[in-house]
């Protein structure tokens, strides 16, 4: 058994893990980050930068050098049902230096902020090193158990944040259980070839309902399906399936042949739950750990990205002292600075957008117009409220000082 030490252990390298290790360690605290993985190659994760993220990097000087990244720009939702389109929300009119959401691979993201934390002395991160356990000492977490190639390994922390995702192992280590939410859908990723003269809106209605993320030379699209709904669509076959995409995006009825195997359609459960209690002494959830997210406007990564700020400036000051060590109220904070945008934005999801998504497997979802659809037809000017509602969320923080 290896045992190392330091300030905070993060477990989790996504968005909120990375961005939470980066910004402690901009501030001088020694901190080790352990990720899974050996790297961030993994498909079909989230790849929405929003305005507010875009702002967080522009903040730290960086944005210039993280656009030259591969991406593509989203200035406004569209949502077209049974051939009406409405814009839905419209990010032109934030007052941020970059209006508008990035697609771009996660992985290229977090190769990026893993980059920029290396340049800290007081940065670690420990690649295919897998969170097991929690160390307790007299009822307090002090620290991180692994696995690693090399064997187990202990990581002795005044601090853990746990950001192991929405399945996270140290959650249910702590006895730390969640209040689920019935979700609006569950999602079939898959992608399909794109041509410089394809053009559709971003989200469709009809037979299902479809979105379209455009990755440059390819699409990735999103099918939305009630919830369990897979077996029954499996059970129709392929040509049934090709035929309900090529409904919704006629654009691509020449390549629909292209799947040809569910093999080439990934199944992603959504799961929206929501811890009542992020922490216990020595341990702090934040992002998917605290508080899953429907995919309904690629919100997720925003909220984590937000909390991993929000710690980081109020945790920060405290594991910068010699002998700081964050107490309950300490991590309180975090929580209440962030909890009522998590509801929020859920209660917005589960609810206000339940109606844009398919109820049953056999739903013609263009025969009923959603009251949200209704609505924004009829008051152009909430686009923009929608814009920026999405765009930026609920409390949009800021990078602290150093």
């Amino acid at each position: 058994m290896r045992t190392e030490s330091t300030r905070c252990c993060v477990v989790g390298g996504g968005p909120a893990g990375m961005m939470a290790g980066l910004l402690l360690a901009r501030q001088g605290v020694e901190v080790t980050v352990l990720e899974k993985h050996a790297d961030f190659l993994r498909d079909f994760r989230g790849d929405t930068v929003h305005p507010s993220t875009l702002e967080l990097i522009a903040e730290l000087g960086w944005i210039e050098e993280f656009l030259k990244l591969p991406h593509t720009r989203m200035r406004d939702v569209t949502v077209s049902i049974g051939g009406r389109d409405v814009t839905f929300a419209d990010f032109t009119r934030l007052r941020v230096r970059c209006p508008y959401i990035a697609f771009m691979p996660q992985w290229d993201v977090l190769d990026f902020l893993a980059g920029k934390a290396a340049t800290y002395p007081s940065f670690r991160l420990l690649r295919s090193t897998s969170a097991t356990g929690l160390i307790m000492e007299e009822g307090r977490v002090t620290g991180v158990r692994a696995a690693t190639a090399d064997g187990p390994l202990d990581v002795r922390a005044d601090l853990v944040i746990a950001a192991d995702g929405r399945h996270s192992t140290l959650r249910d280590v702590a006895g730390l259980e969640s209040r689920a939410s019935s979700p609006p859908m569950d999602v079939l990723w898959f992608r399909l070839p794109r041509r410089d003269d394809d053009r559709m809106p971003f989200f469709q209605r009809g037979q299902g309902a479809l979105v379209a993320i455009d990755r440059g030379e390819y699409w990735q699209l999103a099918y939305t399906i009630p919830p369990g709904a897979f077996a029954e669509l499996k059970e129709a076959g392929l040509p049934a399936f090709r035929e309900r995409v090529a409904g919704l995006a006629p654009a691509l009825r020449d390549r629909v042949g292209l799947i040809d195997d569910w093999d080439h359609v990934h199944q992603l459960t959504v799961r929206v739950d929501r811890l009542p209690r992020w922490h216990r002494p020595g341990l702090l959830c934040i992002g998917d750990a605290a508080h899953a997210m429907s995919p309904a406007g690629g919100v997720g990564i925003n909220l984590a990205v937000q909390d991993a700020v929000a710690t980081a400036n109020l945790l920060g000051p405290v594991l910068r002292r010699q002998a700081g060590v964050p107490g309950e109220d300490a991590l309180a904070r975090v929580q209440a600075r962030r909890e009522r945008a998590v509801r929020v934005t859920q209660a917005f999801q589960v609810r206000i957008l339940r109606d844009l998504y398919p109820k049953k497997a056999a739903d013609d979802t263009a025969a009923h117009v959603p009251p949200i659809f209704t609505a924004f037809k009829a008051l152009p000017p909430l686009r923009h409220l929608m814009g920026r509602f999405i765009g930026l969320g609920v409390r949009p923080e800021h990078i602290g000082k150093p």
